[in-house]
This record gives structure tokens, C-alpha cells and sequence, in this order.
């Protein structure tokens, strides 16, 4: 070939490969140009949705804000607002808690000369925060200040004195403008009052202030403002709550009447919750200190046991299905992880932490197994309850009806007495028994236990266990001094419960099943003498219902879980106040136990006239 035409085929490969980089340079122009536009339409979409989203977020903010506004300004509750403003402090206070449900509440506090300056100047701040964070008011609360007076140091000392554990029901600011004021909810949800040195702690409320974004304080004050307020909720559905100003329910909505369908809420709410707790292999979590949201690192069997009782229960009530697979994966977690063959017929519920046999998990190992059967209409498990029955009775002396409570994992004793509670649990458990097959060697242990019970008075413990027993026997045996025992453990007791401050679960049990045993009384025609000249049905009514009304504050309505680290994550379960609002797998069984109770009983409790006795003074 030629040396020119080897240099035309050069030239035409060059403009050949200079054709295909434009090409190639468009194409990537293109593409990058197509990028650019889908960026910029993402970009645009997603500041368009954020857009809207903050809309609707100031939308439904101003929403409940201003049903809120109307309920403060209002003189409704005027009366609850007699208290004194002490001179040169703010004239009106109002405080604005708003809270998305995933974090504890952000609150706001507004001063002025009237109501309506104060709900303005904490209404702008709080809405600027939801602008600014396009932040879900899923409950929007306000508080408005009707007290406020200062006490020293050594007088806030003196006045926590008198209080349990976050009982104190009263704000307090740090100075008197009120640019660092805390409510009472804020105050114990954050664990800022120290009950046992009785004064604030200043590492709590630091850190608090730190972490909301609220006005710092280096030091604690001479003086404090301590006050106290009404307060009004609007819930995710934009209805309104008036909340209770009164000490002892400080904080939680009005209840006009805890009827048959608001026990069953209740019922179902909690057993929802305990359904969540249920892990893969058929545990529980154990419990929840929800100040901080800490995971309680413990288990104990024998609450286990009594957990799974409540959740048949709530099976019961509801019939949802969904349970089934809970309550199953439950009780093969016990079986397979705490019960022990001691031999071919007897066996006992082993809490493996401990090395330890206890009478009373035993004892509620029984009542769940049978409350299964007979809730299922099956007998599973009836060699197992059978067998771990048969281990009851080797803790029993039925010659004086004692029990023996501990031994050790290898069978051997260990401790005679722990908590009189097992006695009531193993007696009720050999009740079952009977019930589950009909031998009579059940029914007569349990008869002599019964009879220690009456011989040592066990009336001065207060037991529900113990109540719960009389009322299974009572099923088998008419016998006067079991109806009359049975009774005193309750009438012996009211002004007890009628007046005991903390939620206490378990006396709403005793006086339930008390109520089963007087109903079944009256249909069978029995008459004891004690019913003339000791029990006083009026006051024992009253007492059910005030107990029914009372254990809401254990309640973890929006209005207490928004102050707390998840709310999400305890709303609509029980807990106790007084133990840093602990959560535990029992605090709730109990309370569903009770509340159970009270709906299946409902309707006869009416007809005894208990909402009239309600209302006596």
C-alpha cells in the first residue's frame, strides 16, 4: 500500500474515532443532563412532601392547640383555681407539653398578666418548635398554673418528707420569672426530685435541661416557686380530657364511670401489651423502667406462670385468636425450661437463677395449666399439673395444714417460711386440681390448709391469694366458718384498701374474688351469722368501686407515658408509681386479674347497688 493511502486510512480512522467520542460525549451528556432533571425532581418531591408534611403538622398542631386555648381561657373549672398566686410572681402561667410519641414530651411555658398573654406567649414558642422540626403532635397537653407560693430549701425539704416516691404532685420553678419551671410530670419523669435526701438533684435536672433544650442553671436555688395545676389533654383523636387537679389522681383524665366495657379496654390493652413481651422462645421481658427506658435485668418463673394465667384470661374475654400461638410458646417455655421431675409422679417449678424450688410457683404453675384447659377445653397438661400438684403436697404437713415454702434444685429443704403469699397460692393450685379431675386427695390437702388459715388468723395479711382459695373451696365445701373467714379477710380489711394511696393490684383481686364468693352465697341461699353483725355490703361496694377507680393512676394513659423516655413503648399498660413507674410482667397480671374480675362481675355488682354506694359520703 502506498504511503499516501495508508495516510488517507489514518485520517479516515481519525475522523471515524473523533465522530464516535461526540457521540459518545452527547450521550453522556444526555445521561448526566437526565440525572441532573431526576435529582432535581427528587429533591423537588421530597421538599414538597416535607413541605406538606410540616403544613400538616402545623395544621394539626394549631388544631388541638386551639381546642386546648378554649378549655384554659374558659372559667369552667374556676373553682379548681382557689388557690393563691403569691405576690411578685406571674400573674398567669401556662404551660404547652407536646409529644410525638417516640420521645419523652417537649414543654413550653408561657407568662402574662392574664390567661390569654400566657397561652400566647407558650403557644408561639411551641409552635416555632413544631415549624422549625416538623414535629407530629400526636398529644398536645396544657397545664394551667391556680397555686404558686416559694419555700426555702429546708421548707421543700420538710413538704418531700411527707411523700412516697414520685408522689409529690406539684411543679416547682428554680426562680421565680418562671424561665426554668418544671411540672410535676417533668419533675418524676426524670427522676429530678431525690425522695430519699429529700431535696432536687441537680445532675438529673442538669442533664434534663441540657437535653431538652431548656434554660440551663448552674446551681439550686435559696428559693423555689412551687405550684400546682389544672390541666386538660387532646388526644391523637382531637378529643379533649379534663385532667384531675386532686393529689391523690393528680394528672390523669376523668373517669365518669369505670363500667363493663371500660374494664374491658383496659383488659385488652394490657393483655396487648403482654402479648409484645412475649420473645421467640416463649419468655417474657421481664419489665421495663420506663424514666429511662431500661430493660429490668431479672426473671422469676413463678411471675412467669402468673402471666400466662392473666393472658388466658384475656383469651377468655375476647376469644382473639391471636393469642393462641402467644400463650402457647409461653407455657412450652415454662414446661420445658422450669419444670423438673423430682420422679415418675412428682414435679416442681425450678427457678434455675436461684437453684431454688418454690411452693408458691408451683403453686401458680397449676392455677395457669388448669385456667388452659379449662379455657381450651382440652387436658394437655393435665399430667403435669397432676405431677407438679403431687409436689405441693410433699412441702405439705396436712396434719397442721403448714406448708413448707423453699427447697433446693437438688429437692433438699431449705427455707420453712419465705412470703405468705405461696400459702394461697398452693391452696388455690390444689382447688384447681380437684376441679381438674375429682380426687378427693386434693380437695382434703387443701381443707387442711384452709383450716391454718382460719386457726392463724391469716385474715391480718391482707392476701389475695388467700381470697382466691376460699372462693375455689367454697365451690366444693359449705362450711359457715369458711364463708365467715372468707369474708373477714375482706370487711377486716377495708378501711385498708378503701384508703391506701399507691394502686396496691392485688387488694382489687381480694375484693373480687371476695364478691364472687358473697354472689354465690346469696344464689345457693347460705346465710352465716357475720353477714348480720360484721360485714357491711354497702362499704365493701363502695370499697370495689373506689378500688376500680383508684388503680387508674397506675394506668399509663398518654397524659403520664408522654413524660417518659418511649411513650410508645408503655402507653396503655399498668405500672407503679412509686417504684420509678416500673413495668413488670406481674404489676400488669395483677391488674388484669383484677379488672377481669370486675367485668365478668359487672352487671351483679350493679344490681348489689355498688354506683349507689359509690356516691355516699
Amino acid at each position: 500500500m502506498s504511503r499516501s493511502s495508508r495516510r488517507r486510512k489514518y485520517i479516515d480512522r481519525s475522523k471515524e474515532n473523533e465522530a464516535q467520542k461526540k457521540s459518545r460525549a452527547k450521550c453522556v451528556f444526555i445521561i448526566a443532563c437526565v440525572l441532573v432533571i431526576l435529582i432535581v425532581a427528587v429533591v423537588a418531591v421530597g421538599y414538597i412532601s416535607s413541605q406538606n408534611k410540616r403544613a400538616d403538622d402545623i395544621e394539626l398542631f394549631g388544631r388541638k392547640s386551639a381546642l386546648l386555648k378554649e378549655q384554659v381561657l374558659s372559667d369552667a373549672r374556676a373553682s379548681e383555681l382557689s388557690g393563691e398566686i403569691e405576690d411578685g410572681l406571674p400573674d398567669s402561667v401556662v404551660f404547652i407539653s407536646i409529644c410525638n410519641g417516640e420521645e419523652r414530651a417537649k414543654v413550653f411555658t408561657g407568662t402574662g398578666a392574664d390567661k390569654e398573654t400566657a397561652w400566647n406567649d407558650a403557644y408561639s414558642q411551641a409552635k416555632a418548635f413544631v415549624e422549625e422540626n416538623s414535629y407530629n403532635c400526636l398529644w398536645v397537653k396544657a397545664d394551667l398554673v391556680g397555686e404558686a407560693k416559694t419555700l426555702n430549701t429546708e421548707e421543700l425539704s420538710t413538704e418531700l418528707h411527707h411523700f412516697r416516691p414520685e408522689f409529690f404532685r406539684k411543679g416547682i420553678s428554680f426562680d421565680k420569672e418562671f424561665n426554668t419551671a418544671l411540672l410535676e410530670a417533668e419533675l418524676n419523669g426524670a427522676k429530678i426530685l431525690d425522695y430519699d435526701k429529700e431535696c432536687v438533684n441537680l445532675t438529673y435536672l442538669k442533664t434534663y435541661l441540657k437535653k431538652e433544650g431548656r434554660t440551663a442553671i448552674s446551681s439550686l436555688p435559696d428559693e423555689y416557686v412551687v405550684f400546682r395545676c389544672i390541666g386538660w389533654l387532646c388526644d391523637e383523636d382531637g378529643k379533649v380530657f379534663e385532667l384531675i387537679s386532686d393529689d391523690a389522681e393528680y394528672g390523669r383524665r376523668k373517669v365518669d364511670t369505670v363500667d363493663k366495657d371500660y374494664a374491658a379496654m383496659l383488659v385488652e390493652n394490657a393483655s396487648a401489651f403482654l402479648i409484645d413481651q412475649v420473645k421467640d422462645d416463649g419468655s417474657f421481658v421481664y419489665g421495663i423502667y420506663p424514666r429511662f427506658d431500661n430493660d429490668i435485668n431479672n426473671y422469676n418463673i413463678v411471675r412467669h406462670a402468673s402471666t400466662l394465667w392473666s393472658l388466658v384470661c384475656q383469651y377468655r374475654m375476647t376469644g382473639n385468636d391471636k393469642l393462641v400461638n402467644v400463650i402457647d410458646k409461653a407455657v412450652d417455655y415454662m414446661i420445658d425450661n422450669a419444670v423438673i421431675n423430682a420422679d415418675n409422679s412428682t414435679a416442681y417449678l425450678y427457678e434455675k437463677k436461684s437453684d431454688e424450688i418454690k411452693l408458691g410457683g408451683c403453686g401458680v404453675a397449676v392455677v395457669a395449666l388448669t385456667e388452659y384447659m379449662d379455657a381450651f377445653d382440652s387436658d394437655k397438661y393435665k399430667d403435669v399439673a397432676v405431677k407438679l400438684g403431687n409436689g405441693i403436697l410433699t412441702m405439705l404437713n396436712e396434719e397442721t395444714g403448714e406448708y413448707y415454702h423453699v427447697l433446693n434444685g437438688d429437692c433438699s429443704r431449705k427455707e420453712q417460711f419465705r412470703t405468705v403469699y405461696y400459702d394461697g397460692e398452693a391452696t388455690f393450685a390444689l382447688c384447681r386440681l380437684y376441679s381438674l379431675t375429682g380426687d378427693e386427695k386434693w380437695l382434703n390437702a387443701a381443707k387442711s390448709a384452709v383450716e391454718h388459715f382460719i386457726d392463724a388468723d391469716y385474715v391480718q395479711f391482707k392476701d389475695h391469694w388467700v381470697a382466691y382459695s376460699m372462693n375455689e373451696i367454697t365451690k366444693y365445701v359449705d362450711d359457715d366458718r369458711y364463708y365467715t373467714f372468707a369474708l373477714r379477710n375482706a370487711q377486716e380489711n377495708l378501711n385498708t384498701i378503701y384508703y391506701r394511696d399507691t394502686t396496691y393490684h392485688t387488694y382489687f383481686e381480694l375484693l373480687m374474688s371476695t364478691f364472687e364468693l358473697y354472689d354465690r352465697m346469696n344464689e345457693r341461699g347460705i346465710h352465716v351469722d357475720y353477714l348480720d353483725d360484721g360485714f357491711d355490703l354497702n362499704y365493701f361496694l363502695k370499697t370495689v368501686y373506689k378500688r376500680a377507680d383508684h388503680m387508674l393512676n397506675g394506668y399509663f394513659y398518654p397524659e403520664y407515658a408522654m413524660y417518659m423516655a418511649n411513650p410508645n413503648r408503655v402507653l396503655d399498660t399498668f405500672m407503679v408509681r412509686h417504684d420509678g413507674y416500673r413495668i413488670r410482667i406481674d404489676d400488669v397480671q395483677h391488674n388484669v386479674g383484677g379488672y377481669y374480675l370486675y367485668y365478668k362481675n359487672y352487671d351483679k355488682l350493679v344490681e348489689y347497688g355498688m354506683l349507689e354506694c359509690r356516691d355516699k359520703t
